[in-house]
């Protein structure tokens, strides 16, 4: 103990003289009761990439493409997880001096400094607990992005695009949201990710989709899911662990995790009947897709605002949700031609925009006293708020869609994109990795 006193005396002293160091906050006073709920929320939000995507998203491919469509989402877990560890987490969520408003120091790559410290964001758990929760998130995003491409992307080039897309994508959106920069610095509102999540996986997904073109067949040859009860597992479990996603944005677990997790059932289970409702009275019958994918989109739309709103709000932007999100998955993706395999955009681009505009509209100070006092969203007097959501929806989509694209033509130069014709012909999982479901 007195040990870890002196490293901590030892932090705050640099921290006076303006170490990079200093984004650790000084005397903390680590509270088991939120570190215990944080370490749970860590461990669900995994689970919502492993096995959670990998299920929901290899129900939804071709058979012949179901191992490789799966295994993306497991080795994106290992490759984020590394590169995370060793500079993600610092240029993220470290003070970036002259250069915070944009992006952070070196000071906690390859976890220097972890050691008897935390985070300013989460003052009561540690500090490696913090890294390793926010790792997750950084994990299931560029996850989320495969989706768009699926059964279309060569594997080496999916590696390289995640790596990449990481590090010059994700990491700085989620410093100038989360981390001290820009977007947070101008009072955008984002609980859970919204926009660092949702927005910036989907306006990826949408670029991705057209730089690399339609699968051979599209609109033509049958390509319908081969295996719903493993999208049915897959979402299932997607809905549990994102309570850990959104109710563990609280970084404490009190009554505000408390209210994300109650605002994110709600909003899952409204969006999951209007989507029903809509196909049910448009199609004549309620497909089992259709129900899940409405789950997701009331999942991703509340994820902004899960720790702004009432719960009787949860409900307008989970029925919200469900209508928007069926419009551009089913109605605006048909009119534009483009080939979203899996719907990311449809469902996480636009319910990332659209959640991250409710929460201006919707959020309260009865619920999160972000603004001390003052009014937080419309419903408190504050419409000034819509305006700054929309400045960081504007924001994240502009510089998420350039350097998707930049990255794209890249990695495309350096391995190529996608796989040959007679490769997408005979499916990925033989034609890649040598094997294939019986």
């Amino acid at each position: 103990m007195l040990k870890a006193i002196a490293r901590v005396g030892a932090l705050t002293t640099l921290v006076a003289v303006g170490s990079p160091a200093a984004w650790a906050a000084d005397n903390p006073q680590i509270d088991t009761g939120d570190t215990a709920w944080l370490l749970v929320a860590t461990a669900l939000v995994l689970m919502m990439n492993i096995p959670g995507l990998a299920l929901f998203y290899a129900g939804m491919v071709r058979k012949k493409n179901v191992l490789a469509t799966a295994v993306q989402a497991f080795a994106v877990a290992a490759l984020v997880t590394v590169l995370w560890f060793i500079v993600g987490y610092s240029l993220a969520f470290t003070d970036g001096g002259a250069l915070n408003s944009v992006i952070g120091s070196l000071s906690r790559a390859f976890g220097a400094g972890l050691r008897g410290s935390v985070h300013e964001l989460a003052k009561t758990v540690p500090e490696n607990v913090f890294l390793m929760y926010q790792a997750t998130f950084a994990i299931i995003t560029p996850a989320i992005i495969a989706g768009a491409f699926a059964e279309r992307m060569k594997f080496s080039a999916m590696l390289w695009f995640m790596a990449l897309w990481l590090l010059f994508v994700y990491v700085p959106v989620a410093h100038w949201v989360w981390g001290g920069g820009f977007l947070g610095a101008a009072g955008v509102l984002d609980f859970a990710g919204g926009l660092v999540v949702h927005l910036n996986a989907g306006i990826a997904g949408l670029v991705c989709c057209i730089v690399i073109g339609k699968r051979h067949g599209y609109g033509t040859e049958y390509m319908a899911p081969h295996n719903l009860v493993l999208t049915l597992v897959g979402t299932s479990l997607l809905w549990v662990g994102w309570f850990g996603f959104n109710a563990g944005s609280a970084l404490s677990s009190g009554e505000l995790a408390g209210s994300a997790m109650l605002n994110t059932h709600i909003s899952a289970a409204v969006a999951a009947l209007v989507w029903m409702a809509i196909e049910w009275a448009s199609r004549g019958k309620p497909s089992v897709l259709g129900i899940l994918t409405g789950a997701v989109a009331g999942l991703g739309t509340i994820t902004p605002a899960a720790g702004y709103v009432e719960p009787w709000a949860a409900l307008l932007i989970g029925a919200a949700a469900g209508a928007v999100c069926y419009w551009a998955s089913v109605i605006l993706k048909t009119r534009l031609g483009y080939d979203d395999s899996l719907d990311v955009f449809g469902v996480h681009g636009v319910g990332g925009i659209l959640g991250s505009i409710l929460v201006g509209v919707f959020a309260t100070r009865a619920i999160n006293d972000v603004a001390k006092g003052q009014p937080v969203g419309l419903v408190d007097g504050n419409a000034g708020q819509i305006l700054t959501q929309l400045y960081g929806v504007v924001a994240v989509t502009v510089f998420c869609a350039v350097a998707t694209w930049v990255i794209l033509k890249i990695v495309d130069a350096m391995v190529g994109l996608r796989v040959t014709r007679d490769e997408e012909v005979e499916g990925l999982d033989t034609a890649l990795h040598g094997e294939r479901v019986q």
